[in-house]
């Protein structure tokens, strides 16, 4: 790019602060008109809940931001290139993309979007496209080069289908073709396609893997959204009552960047809510069956007792292991236990036991409670290069 493209491109940077969603938005509605071919590939939960919407217009923003230098971006970069090699995103849907994105510009702006403009734009995309389609060219490189790995879809076998809770089903899925599967990093996720009748769509949604690495199987728990008729409810909801044991589904490999770290002194660490408890049973597992032994805290919150899932799994695990301790928040609690409180996870109150400055701190739950938790951490002068955390569906936190 040019030095007077560059600064076209951040002379919008205004613009995309306030009004970044509008350009957003008007760009999805008229990729989908254009190419509605797509519809099978983006979540369009995300796109109800305009979550989608919302972290193309932080991207696109962050890009304007650091058109100078763009490398400073590579962590991001990374992330989304694991999410978009998890849907089998290549390098010509790009093209697509740049092409609806420059004419929603034009489209948006209106008379402010003169040609200079415009052509500075195209090519601050075609370059963040080559670099975004080369880092996502090389992650698919080392998911073939990996024994067992793939891209693309492959069919895997529902063998068992667990209850773990009142809302929280755990699947069992070996391949179908009986070759051996790729391993991965503990904390990662799959992508899991099915068609879905109500929107007449093919759709996926990311699932983390519960399990530590086998070989073998991988495992999913996945929470029933009772009632719900949103997109994403409407996938868990078939999981639970339409799919059972036999029933094939397409996954994509092993991909994300939240995973865990390869320091074994280290306290760990694990704060979840919810069904965010998923990544964190996947290192929990890694770490307990592994050599090194280090001091863990797992810090969980959910409603109750009917609600908690693998509650009994903690439980041995915690009895097998002296490293390891736990701490259980209810909104409600019916009976006093050990280590167990009543109401939201809050860190003050177990301070003594879990703030160090030699740990490492992974968080996993909805954005409020990643933000809170995040938050309390730096106030207690934690290094934030030790905290660790996911959220899940696309990206919007930058904490």
């Amino acid at each position: 790019m040019t030095t007077e493209q560059k600064e076209l491109v951040k002379a919008t940077i205004p613009i995309l602060r306030e009004h970044g969603v509008v350009l957003t938005k008007h760009f999805y509605q008229r990729m989908f008109q254009h190419n509605p071919e797509l519809q099978h590939v983006f979540n369009r939960g995300n796109q109800q809940n305009e979550k989608q919407q919302t972290a193309l217009a932080m991207a696109v923003l962050a890009y304007a931001e650091h058109i100078d230098d763009p490398s400073v971006l590579f962590p991001v970069v990374d992330s989304i290139g694991h999410k978009h090699t998890s849907l089998d995103i290549r390098a010509e849907h790009y093209a697509i993309v740049g092409k609806h994105l420059i004419a929603s510009i034009k489209e948006v702006l209106g008379d402010l979007a003169t040609d200079d403009l415009l052509g500075a734009w195209a090519v601050a995309y075609q370059e963040l496209a080559d670099l975004m389609s080369g880092h996502e060219q090389n992650i698919y490189n080392q998911k073939v080069n990996e024994k067992g790995g793939w891209t693309g879809w492959r069919p895997f076998v529902v063998k068992d289908k667990v209850v773990e809770s009142a809302e929280i089903t755990s699947f069992y899925l070996y391949p179908a073709d009986q070759g051996p599967i790729a391993g991965f990093k503990p904390g990662q996720y799959l992508s899991l396609r099915m068609f879905l009748p109500e929107l007449n769509l093919l759709q996926p949604r990311q699932y983390s893997i519960s399990c530590a690495p086998n070989g073998e199987y991988y495992r999913i728990s996945v929470k029933r959204e009772s009632g719900s008729q949103h997109p994403d409810g409407l996938i868990s909801n078939r999981l639970h009552q339409v799919i059972q044991p036999g029933d094939l589904v397409d996954l994509s490999a092993p991909s994300g960047v939240f995973v865990l770290q390869d320091t074994p002194a280290k306290t760990k660490v694990f704060i979840s809510g919810g069904i965010g408890q998923t990544p964190l049973l996947a290192m929990l597992e890694s770490l307990v069956q592994g050599e090194q032994k280090p001091a863990i805290k797992w810090v969980h919150g959910c409603r109750d007792l009917e609600v908690h899932a693998f509650k009994q799994r903690l439980a041995e695990v915690e009895q097998a292991n002296a490293n390891v301790t736990q701490h259980i928040f209810y909104d409600t609690v019916e009976t006093a236990a050990p280590n167990t409180y009543t109401g939201w996870v809050e860190l003050a109150q177990i301070e003594k036991d879990i703030v160090s400055q030699e740990a490492e701190y992974y968080i996993c739950g909805p954005r409020g409670f990643i933000e809170k938790h995040y938050q309390y951490l730096v106030d207690q002068k934690v290094d934030k290069a030790a905290i660790f955390f996911e959220e899940f569906g696309p990206a919007s936190l930058t904490l």
